[in-house]
């Protein structure tokens, strides 16, 4: 069953004015990871996840999105009891049908969101989500469980998992976080998942 990849960043002595420029950092390792990465939108949420959001921006033309500008704009409206979303494409590759017969593996832009928590935001999810996380999406990009695999297409999987490893060793370098936490939302241990993923495929 798919299941959902979330990565929790903490970061030390953290104030909310801090907010914006952690997440412009975490946003530009998606740019030297994931090469072609751009904003497609951004949201801020007060209270808690059942609120509307009171600011939207769908970014039509994402190339132009600057990271510093996007994340300035949305947290103009700097509150505790905020939570602010930055929706990202990056590449990763994925089996796509070509002549209705032949599967052909390309990088395709798959969507990923970078949320910062105000320290008040939904009782104060932060302590179990981090200052920021980066949802990834189903970890059916990384495993691919439903495609029959042939070495190639084995070669494009472990390349889409040396991808997050290598996404979230970045963060850790050049981020200046406290502690990381990789997670899925059953609370199976995902690096155990992608491991068996990759033994199956040797």
């Amino acid at each position: 069953m798919a299941d959902q990849i979330y990565l929790s960043l903490w970061f030390p002595n953290f104030r909310l004015e801090a907010l914006a420029p952690a997440v412009v950092s975490v946003l530009k390792q998606f740019s030297l990871v994931g090469g072609a990465s751009y904003l497609s939108a951004s949201a801020a949420y007060p209270i808690s996840w059942n609120e509307a959001p009171v600011f939207q921006h769908i970014f039509v033309d994402p190339e132009g999105a600057g990271f510093n500008e996007a994340v300035a704009e949305a947290m103009e409206l700097l509150h505790d009891d905020f939570a602010y979303e930055f929706e990202i494409k990056w590449d990763l590759w994925a089996p796509v049908e070509e002549g209705g017969l032949d599967v052909v593996w390309k990088k395709e832009p798959c969507t990923a969101r970078v949320v910062g928590f105000g320290p008040e935001f939904d009782e104060g999810t932060y302590e179990q989500n981090g200052h920021v996380r980066v949802d990834f999406g189903l970890d059916t990009f990384f495993l691919h469980d439903d495609v029959e695999l042939d070495p190639d297409g084995a070669e494009y999987v472990k390349r889409n998992v040396a991808l997050l490893v290598e996404l979230t060793n970045a963060i850790q370098s050049n981020c200046s976080i406290s502690s990381r936490l990789l997670w899925s939302e059953s609370g199976e241990n995902l690096a155990q998942k992608l491991i068996a993923r990759l033994q199956r495929l040797n």
